[in-house]
C-alpha cells in the first residue's frame, strides 16, 4: 500500500490573485515547475496551502485542480482537514472522488484532549475510506500530536495507516522509527531541516513547499545512490535559504511563497491574515534566489523545471 509513497512530494502553496482568490493558472503553473524538477509525488491541502483560510469549497477546487494537473503522472495526496469526524470523513469522500492516491489526516484544531480521544478520532475517519491513511503528527507547529507509543497502537488498530507525516528533528523521527520497529515509513518535513539526517535516520522521504525542491531531489537522489557526498553539497547549497524560511509556520506562508514566487516568475499575493514582508524580508528573498537561481520553464509534459541562474 505504500509503493510510491517514498522520496521527496510536493506540498503545494496556496496561491492568490491581487483579489485574494485562489488564482487557478498559477496552481497549475506551480504543479508544472514541480513535476518538472523531478518530485517523487505532489501533495496539497496542507499548512502550506493555508488550509485553514480555505473555504469547504476551495478545498475541492484545489482537489479537482491537483488532481487535473497531476493527471495520474505522480502519486497524489491530501492533507484532510477538519473539526469533526464527519467533516473530515466528507473531505476524505472529495479526495476519493478526484481519485486521490493517499490522504494524511491532521488532528482537529480545536480543543486539547488526550492521546486516547485523538487515537478514536483517527481510527474512526481511516475506517471510513480504503484508501492509504497517513497521519500529521506536528506538535511543534499544530500544539497536539502523538507520541511514538501513541502512534505505534493507532496502526496496529487500523491496518490502513500506513504512513507517518512527521514535523520533528531527526533524533525524535530515529526513536519513532524504533518504537515502531521499523515498520511504518515516514516522511519528514520542516522545509528539508536535517534531509540527509533523516534519510540517515531511515526517512523514507520528506514532503516540502517547493521553493528549494529541486536542490532536495538532487539530495535525495544522490543519496539514493550512495553519493554521500553530492547529497550533502545539494543540502548544504539550499540551508540558508531554508533555514531563513523556516522561522515559523508564519514565516514559510510569507517568505517561502516569495522565494518560490521569484523563481518561478509568479506574483506573489497574500490572504489576509498574513504575516507581511517587511523591505529587509523582501531583500534577502531577493539575495536568497539569486544563489539558488530561477526555475526555468516546466510544460504540461512535465520536462524541463531545470535552473537558470539569475
Amino acid at each position: 500500500m505504500t509503493t510510491g509513497f517514498t522520496g521527496i512530494h510536493a506540498i503545494l502553496y496556496a496561491l492568490f490573485d491581487a483579489g485574494e482568490r485562489l488564482d487557478r493558472q498559477a496552481m497549475r503553473r506551480q504543479v508544472e515547475i514541480c513535476l518538472g524538477l523531478g518530485v517523487h509525488g505532489i501533495a496539497a491541502l496542507g499548512l502550506a496551502t493555508e488550509v485553514s483560510k480555505l473555504t469547504v469549497t476551495e478545498r475541492r477546487s484545489v482537489m479537482e485542480w491537483a488532481s487535473e494537473d497531476v493527471a495520474g503522472r505522480k502519486p497524489l495526496g491530501f492533507t484532510i482537514y477538519g473539526s469533526s469526524v464527519g467533516e473530515q470523513i466528507e473531505q476524505v469522500k472529495a479526495a476519493e472522488a478526484v481519485k486521490a492516491d493517499w490522504v494524511i489526516l491532521q488532528p482537529p484544531m480545536v480543543g486539547s484532549f488526550g492521546a486516547a480521544e485523538y487515537i478514536r478520532f483517527f481510527g474512526r475517519v481511516a475506517e471510513a475510506t480504503n484508501l492509504p491513511v497517513a497521519i500529521q503528527n506536528a506538535p511543534a507547529y499544530m500544539g497536539r500530536g502523538l507520541s511514538a507509543a501513541d502512534i505505534r497502537d493507532l496502526v496496529a488498530q487500523h491496518p490502513n495507516i500506513v504512513l507517518v507525516k512527521g514535523e520533528g528533528p531527526a533524533t525524535d523521527i530515529a526513536q519513532l522509527i524504533e518504537t515502531t520497529e521499523n515498520r511504518l515509513p515516514i516522511m519528514n518535513g520542516r522545509g528539508g531541516i536535517e534531509l540527509v539526517e533523516n534519510l540517515r535516520a531511515g526517512c523514507v522521504g520528506m514532503i516540502l513547499a517547493p521553493d528549494v525542491i529541486d536542490f532536495m531531489v538532487h539530495a535525495y537522489e544522490s543519496f539514493k545512490a550512495g553519493d554521500e557526498a553530492a547529497a550533502e553539497l545539494a543540502y548544504r547549497d539550499a540551508l540558508p535559504a531554508v533555514v531563513f524560511i523556516m522561522q515559523s509556520l508564519e514565516s514559510l506562508i510569507c517568505y517561502g511563497k516569495r522565494v518560490f514566487g521569484a523563481r518561478a516568475g509568479i506574483a506573489i499575493h497574500d490572504r489576509a491574515p498574513a504575516m507581511r514582508p517587511t523591505a529587509f524580508g523582501e531583500a534577502l528573498v531577493q539575495k536568497h534566489v539569486a544563489k539558488l537561481g530561477r526555475f526555468s520553464g516546466a510544460g504540461p509534459d512535465g520536462r524541463g523545471g531545470h535552473l537558470r541562474p539569475v
